[in-house]
């Protein structure tokens, strides 16, 4: 079974609306506009890069990276994976043709599917509404969280508000640094 790893630039208080600038937040932008940059901190984006042989996303953040991340030096180990996209309204002549292979998938139990093929590790980044069904329907086998220091408030939220049983995480790796950031890694317990 494949391993299924949500990476997310995450708020203190669970935002991750908007890290990178996109419109129509207000705090949007707040991973490089509110906190000084340690490049120390992202060393796990390169990694991450290495040790992925998949992308998963959501509609949202699949219309957000296709038109950018394909000619991006600093994501130049995603162009050639496989892009498999969660959606339920996005449509074959929608995905772009310079990203590698993009395949739409319609339900999580394609996601699962996908899960029980052949591999190495699936990566999803932003991808919020996804990645809180996902961890609700217990797909999700790893989070790799930068967490800032920041409580920003009203915003799209990594996990959901569903009431549901406690979900043990155990943490395989952290680092703390000295601009205020976290990095937390939690394989998920099952």
């Amino acid at each position: 079974m494949r391993t299924l790893i949500s990476t997310a630039f995450v708020s203190l208080d669970g935002v991750v609306e908007a890290p990178g600038g996109e419109p129509g937040y207000r705090n949007s932008g707040w991973t490089f506009k509110e906190v000084e940059f340690d490049e120390a901190a992202y060393e796990i984006k390169g990694r991450e890069q290495k040790e992925a042989t998949a992308m998963l996303l959501g509609r949202v953040s699949y219309e957000a990276f296709s038109p950018v991340w394909p000619d991006m030096a600093e994501f130049a180990d995603y162009k050639p994976m496989p892009k498999y996209v969660v959606s339920s309204t996005l449509s074959e002549d929608a995905l772009v043709d310079n990203w590698g292979e993009n395949t739409i998938l319609r339900t999580l139990d394609d996601v699962a599917a996908l899960k029980e093929t052949e591999g190495g590790p699936i990566i999803m980044h932003g991808s919020a509404t996804l990645n809180r069904n996902l961890s609700d329907a217990g797909l999700i086998d790893r989070y790799h969280l930068l967490v800032f220091p920041l409580l920003l408030g009203a915003g799209k939220r990594l996990f959901s508000a569903t009431d549901k049983d406690a979900q043990k995480l155990k943490l395989v790796e952290h680092e703390a640094y000295a601009n205020g950031m976290q990095l937390n890694i939690f394989d998920v317990v099952r």
